[in-house]
């Protein structure tokens, strides 16, 4: 069967599974008797990309992993490894990778978009992803991206122009903000826009806990500044974008998807109390906003990596009539203020939505459905940009003023041997930012 021929096959059959009513509980061997296999790249090795790679592996129908590419050759095996684990016993799951189709370097994303792919995971920092994006759907190849998908202004903008083009050309795209994909947050967030709890006059988010993994290397260990950067990634804002935006943007994503609409604004405070180690690079250990939208509904943010605090991941809406608690998606309470009108979402037995967003855009891809996600990821990816903007500033910002910035956060060159945006000082201590004196626009 002819590539043309087999990327037909998967539309036509796909479109009879969703009349069918299908998509969801697709049979292993629904299309057993024809090439129907979705071929798939993965871009990035980390933690995050071995369990993607899993995760896009278990969608139903056939799907087969035949390139992968990360900038460090020593992450590839590892990721083979476990998910070749994670898939067996899985007949429709396959991990066909030899080593002439394992890429490494800044340039290896370009390697597996000339492999014979449908779709590509990209799971790498943050940072790369308006690069890889732009790249792939250049190459016309469907895309699941991991949350955020950009670090700065910039970035931001180029995600949008390259979702324009993907929906121009009906190439379906993920991105990894999977409480859109489950039933708890859904059937709640959808009635509060039927107004189950009035008009939405405030929103609370919190991503606060004690912070993620430690610096895994040190600079004895590493040839360069490049190295040392992206080996440690999660500490340096053109790689992560600081936790408000790697971590919290979830919660600010709930927060913008219950009101429907994005803020105009931000102030906020921030800075570092706790994790001012040097190895600690130059993000902040908390940030606290206030997001303000255009009807002058407030949404207040808070992130926090400090232990022994008090902790919480949650969001919670209020509106005239009642308020809905998000803070735990097993079981999602609303109600109204004099407690009339309670009702509780509860999870969907064996529900994950890890996996449930991997199975709808695969079941999209075999109908050939719409479905792109790059637009609201941009979106609420900004929201936390702006927010940071706001933080290490000091002062007010727009969402114009966050979205419009010239001020790129990124590498001028991609090599071992570059430098990075930020440096260190003789003492191996980065610039942190100073609210009142840090310039973000």
């Amino acid at each position: 069967m002819s590539d043309a021929s087999r990327r037909d096959f998967l539309k036509s059959s796909s479109a009879a599974a969703l009349s069918a009513g299908l998509v969801g509980s697709l049979s292993n061997r629904a299309y057993a008797a024809v090439d129907d296999t979705i071929k798939v790249g993965l871009v990035g090795c980390g933690g995050r990309g071995t369990g993607a790679a899993a995760q896009t592996l278990s969608a139903p129908g056939n799907v087969k992993l035949v390139a992968v590419a990360d900038a460090f050759k020593d992450q590839i095996p590892r990721t083979l490894e476990q998910v070749t684990k994670a898939t067996e016993g899985d007949e429709t799951a396959m991990v066909d990778v030899p080593e002439e189709r394992q890429f490494s370097g800044f340039d290896s994303y370009k390697q597996v978009l000339e492999q014979d792919i449908d779709l590509v995971v990209f799971a790498t920092p943050p940072g790369f992803r308006p690069i890889h994006f732009a790249a792939a759907v250049e190459s016309g190849k469907h895309v699941f991206m991991e949350k955020p998908v950009a670090v700065d202004g910039p970035g931001v903008r180029q995600v949008l122009e390259a979702a324009q083009k993907a929906k121009d050309q009906n190439l379906k795209v993920g991105v990894g903000l999977q409480r859109r994909h489950l039933s708890t947050y859904n059937d709640v967030i959808s009635r509060i826009h039927d107004g189950a709890i009035g008009d939405i006059i405030a929103m609370r988010v919190y991503w606060n806990g004690g912070g993620v993994w430690e610096p895994r290397k040190t600079r004895e260990e590493v040839a360069t500044e490049m190295e040392y950067q992206m080996r440690n990634w999660y500490y340096y804002n053109w790689l992560c974008g600081d936790h408000i935006t790697e971590q919290h943007i979830h919660n600010l994503d709930v927060g913008c998807w219950v009101k429907n609409a994005y803020p105009v604004k931000a102030q906020g405070m921030g800075g570092r109390e706790v994790r001012k180690d040097k190895r600690y690079g130059e993000i902040f250990d908390h940030h606290a906003v206030e997001y303000t939208f255009e009807d002058g509904t407030k949404m207040f943010s808070q992130c926090r990596h400090i232990r022994n605090c008090w902790n919480s991941v949650t969001e919670h809406a209020h509106g005239t009539k009642g308020f809905a608690d998000l803070v735990d998606s097993r079981r999602i309470r609303m109600s109204g203020y004099d407690g009339s009108g309670e009702y509780t979402a509860n999870k969907l037995k064996g529900e994950d939505p890890y996996q449930t967003e991997h199975n709808d855009l695969h079941a999209a891809i075999r109908a050939d459905a719409a479905y792109n996600e790059a637009e609201y990821g941009a979106h609420s990816s900004l929201v936390s940009i702006l927010g940071r903007m706001s933080t290490y500033s000091g002062k007010e910002i727009t969402w114009e003023q966050a979205l419009n910035s010239e001020k790129s956060i990124m590498p001028e060159e991609f090599a071992w041997d570059a430098l990075p945006p930020t440096t260190p000082n003789e003492n191996g201590e980065y610039p942190v930012p100073v609210p009142g004196v840090t310039k973000v626009v």
